[in-house]
């Protein structure tokens, strides 16, 4: 009996064909089926479940780097809003290429000193030369902030500064690996920044305006807001933004038998920024 043996032909790496889920409305239906699949699934992380939208666009970046999409949702991390990267993953995907020989670090400086660091560079394979990317120093880390934001770099400084770069290594090398987006650890030395009012414009400081009922009917002005004189504002006094509301009966008429508008006073003016 003639023994058959089966044969496993592995795709060569220029035969690899990417897939663009926005491109066409046929495979942008077949990406969106996909997508289904992958939400109703446990093991993919929270802010994938049930949400195909996600999935698909998880879906459409693995294949665009060429990897397992449940390996791009699991070190796809939301910081604060923004999707960013594991850095380890980051260093996987810039291994995978195989344009470079895998990562590795040059020690600098002198440990436990702001001098002290990493350089990382690879080797590329088609010419043999050496890449370096740029020196990330504690120093470095102080003079940008991170040291004192993310306590990682005090609790375990040599991951941080090898993952520092790393990333600044593939952004400088082959920015493509990384799409653009930023490592989680990047994320996180900047996640506590925000946008914060002037002090002499309080974000409050028309909220009196935004809640004046609109009817015209006059509401209680607070305490500190009062004139300056300390006389009680009239009851019948008009709101100065009534001019659609009913006039006084004793206001003039002119001609043809119209109401006309009854001629403000002088009004008194709070004081709302400066309480003196």
């Amino acid at each position: 009996m003639e023994e058959k043996t089966l044969t496993v032909q592995q795709p060569q790496q220029n035969q690899v064909t990417t897939i663009n889920f926005f491109g066409g409305v046929d495979i942008f239906k077949e990406g969106w089926n996909m997508a289904g699949v992958l939400a109703g699934s446990d093991l993919i992380p929270q802010h994938f479940r049930g949400k195909k939208e996600n999935c698909l666009i998880a879906l459409n970046m693995a294949q665009r780097m060429q990897a397992d999409p449940l390996m791009v949702m699991q070190n796809l991390v939301i910081v604060h809003g923004n999707p960013t990267f594991e850095a380890k993953f980051a260093i996987a995907c810039f291994n995978a290429t195989g344009k470079y020989s895998p990562i590795r670090y040059r020690e600098v400086g002198e440990r436990g000193k702001d001098s002290w660091g990493y350089i990382a560079y690879a080797i590329e394979k088609s010419t043999g030369e050496v890449c370096e990317g740029p020196m990330v120093t504690i120093g470095t880390a102080k003079a940008e902030g991170w040291f004192n934001q993310n306590p990682k770099w005090k609790n375990i400084p040599d991951l941080m500064l090898r993952y520092r770069a790393a990333s600044w290594f593939i952004r400088t090398t082959d920015p493509g690996v990384m799409m653009g987006f930023q490592t989680k650890e990047e994320a996180e030395d900047f996640a506590d920044f925000e946008e914060v009012p002037m002090n002499n414009e309080p974000a409050d400081a028309n909220q009196e305006e935004l809640n004046m009922p609109a009817n015209g009917d006059k509401t209680e002005a607070p305490a500190d807001n009062a004139p300056a004189n300390g006389e009680e504002k009239k009851q019948e006094e008009a709101p100065a933004d009534n001019a659609g509301g009913e006039q006084p009966a004793d206001a003039p008429k002119p001609e043809g038998g119209k109401t006309a508008a009854k001629p403000m006073g002088k009004q008194a003016v709070p004081d709302m920024f400066g309480g003196k």
